[in-house]
């Protein structure tokens, strides 16, 4: 099987001149695994811990985020790590999966207290349905948008996010470097909540009260 490239091609980044065809870097005619029992897995777990993560971080302080960057980071490190070949496409499955997580979410965790807030009789299942229509319905919207958006409008707007998404996935390709990195932050965000939550050495949020002349004002 002929090795997938590990760079976009130069067109990626730009409008199409005329008579210009962009090549994706995975061709539609090449026989790569996308839909796997792996990528499914994977995804299907991702999303379930991404959207733990981003209930709780909603709920406590308001808003939520994307999960596709630390995703598709993860992905990578989990193809190389397990020596898989050629795992682009699933790679992409893996973080599409996954990152449905916090749009799910936001949907539901913004409206949910408002329920309770106004003493509304919602039942768990009614909950549920809203939120697996609304997944159904941004669905519903992304395929007459897709094309517009991907392919008449190629290079026209930045995208940063699923720019940076797909520059990880396709350097994935050559090395999973980017996943170290990422394991190494979330180790230094686990001792660091560690500490706060264990040994309380230090505050989660800044009072003047710390500062001896301050205390009087405060």
């Amino acid at each position: 099987m002929e090795p997938t490239k590990t760079s976009l091609p130069e067109n990626a980044y730009r409008p199409l001149q005329d008579g210009e065809k962009y090549v994706p870097i995975v061709p539609a005619a090449k026989p790569l695994p996308e839909i796997t029992p792996w990528s499914l897995l994977w995804g299907l777990l991702f999303a379930a811990i991404f959207s733990m993560a981003a209930a709780y971080l909603g709920l406590k302080i308001g808003q939520v985020f994307e999960a596709a960057i630390p995703i598709a980071i993860l992905a990578v490190g989990l193809s190389v790590f397990t020596g898989r070949k050629n795992a682009l496409s699933e790679n992409v499955m893996i973080q599409s999966i996954g990152a449905a997580s916090g749009v799910v979410v936001a949907g539901a965790i913004f409206t949910i207290p408002a329920i309770y807030i106004l003493e509304l009789d919602a039942k768990f299942f009614q909950i549920f349905l809203a939120s697996l229509f609304g997944g159904f319905l941004g669905i519903l919207f992304l395929i007459p948008f897709r094309r517009y958006f991907v392919q008449e409008m190629h290079g026209q707007f930045p995208f940063p996010e699923a720019t940076a998404t797909t520059e990880v996935l396709v350097a994935g390709e050559a090395g999973g470097e980017q996943a170290k990195i990422l394991l190494k932050a979330m180790a230094i965000g686990g001792i660091y909540d560690f500490i706060i939550g264990t040994f309380h050495w230090w505050g989660e949020v800044f009072t003047s009260r710390a500062l001896p002349f301050m205390k009087g004002i405060a």
